[in-house]
C-alpha cells in the first residue's frame, strides 16, 4: 500500500472512531431482569416503583435510559460520589446497569403542571 493511502486509511479510521461509528454496540437491557435487581438492591431508597422513599434519594422512574446508565457508571467508576451509591454501584456489572436503566426508563410517569 502506498504511503499516502496508508495515511488516508489511518485518518479515516481516526475519524470513524471519533464519530463513534467504531464504538462497540450497547448492550440491550432486559426490563424484567432490571426490575428483579431493583427489588433486591434499589427499592429501599428509590422505592418499589422508582419513586424515592428516602429523603435525598433520586426518583428513578421515567428517567431516560442513557441518563440512568451514565450515572450508574459514574458512581461505579468513582467519578461521581455518594456515600451509599458509590458502594452499591461498585457491585453492578455492565449487564446490571443495562437492565436497571431499561427498567427505570420503562416506567411511565405523568407530569402535572402546578395551577
Amino acid at each position: 500500500m502506498h504511503t499516502s493511502n496508508k495515511v488516508l486509511l489511518a485518518l479515516s479510521l481516526l475519524l470513524a472512531a471519533a464519530s463513534g461509528s467504531l464504538a462497540a454496540p450497547a448492550l440491550a437491557g432486559d426490563a424484567a431482569v432490571g426490575r428483579a435487581k431493583a427489588q433486591t438492591l434499589c427499592q429501599n431508597c428509590h422505592g418499589e416503583n422508582g419513586v424515592a422513599v428516602l429523603p435525598g434519594a433520586a426518583n428513578l422512574s421515567g428517567q431516560q435510559k442513557e441518563y440512568v446508565r451514565s450515572q450508574l457508571r459514574a458512581y461505579r467508576s468513582g467519578s461521581r460520589r455518594n456515600d451509599q451509591m458509590s458502594i452499591i454501584a461498585k457491585t453492578l456489572t455492565d449487564a446490571d446497569i443495562e437492565n436497571l436503566s431499561e427498567w427505570y426508563s420503562a416506567i411511565k410517569v405523568t407530569v402535572e403542571m402546578p395551577k
